[in-house]
């Protein structure tokens, strides 16, 4: 019986591919018995880089730099390629420095407002003839004049709301609310006029501050903005739910 012991290689290796195009590791099988100019063009079509564009690098399984392959008549199987080595691709082609991505590098047509007005064949040519959304006229025109009479009827509305008076705040969608008004205004944070109501209890959404503006005092959860047309003002006393009871 012979003694001796008979070693044998695996025709195919799986290794990790990276390169210089993205961040993106990737695992292929490929034959050893394929020379590294047979490689290349496998590479091709995984990582995009023309194959006379390419050079490869060999790493460990640990990611230790171990040699260039850059032979290009030599055997994928004479080099020290093993399972989970990673080869990494440097593409010499101009890829990687976003030549053909960056559009900043891109010349932009540009064109004059009045020559643009002047031509038939353009986007707003086309929204002027449809009459569409701001080159409507008329409609342009109602939907300023509802803005205008709204913003009349709050600030109506608003004028007859005095800070300190008991109120009931009706909100579509949300249950109705008994507070104090402690602001009646503008505000910074959105445009129109706005009441600003100290709740009896925590079913507000601030303090009586907004992005760092105070516009009055109360404890958190108890403020809210609503506006003039959801304030009823009167006599709405608070609620003891009969904590004095026996």
């Amino acid at each position: 019986m012979d003694g001796g012991v008979t070693v044998i290689t695996n025709p195919t290796v799986t290794v990790r591919l990276t390169s210089t195009l993205n961040s993106f590791e990737v695992n292929r099988r490929f034959n050893r018995g394929m020379t590294i100019a047979e490689f290349k063009t496998k590479l091709e079509l995984v990582i995009g880089t023309p194959a006379s564009c390419m050079d490869l690098q060999l790493f460990s399984v640990s990611d230790k730099f171990l040699q260039k392959l850059d032979d290009n008549e030599a055997l994928l199987g004479s080099y020290p390629v093993d399972d989970d080595c990673r080869i990494h691709v440097i593409d010499r082609s101009g890829a990687q420095t976003g030549e053909y991505t960056d559009l900043s590098k891109v010349e932009k047509y540009e064109i004059a407002e009045d020559a643009y007005e002047k031509r038939t064949d353009s986007a707003r040519s086309f929204l002027k003839k449809k009459k569409v959304g701001r080159f409507n006229e008329e409609e342009e025109s109602r939907r300023e004049a509802e803005q205008v009479k709204r913003e009349e009827e709050e600030k109506t509305a608003a004028a007859a709301i005095a800070v300190g008076s008991r109120c009931q705040v009706q909100v579509v969608g949300q249950p109705t609310k008994i507070g104090t008004v402690m602001y009646v205004g503008t505000t910074d944070f959105k445009p129109g006029y706005w009441v600003g109501v100290k709740y009896d209890e925590p079913l507000g959404k601030n303090d009586g501050s907004v992005n760092g503006k105070r516009y009055f005092e109360c404890q958190a959860k108890y403020g809210a903005f609503v506006k003039p047309m959801a304030v009823a003002v009167g006599d709405f006393p608070e609620e003891d739910y009969g904590l004095d009871e026996m």
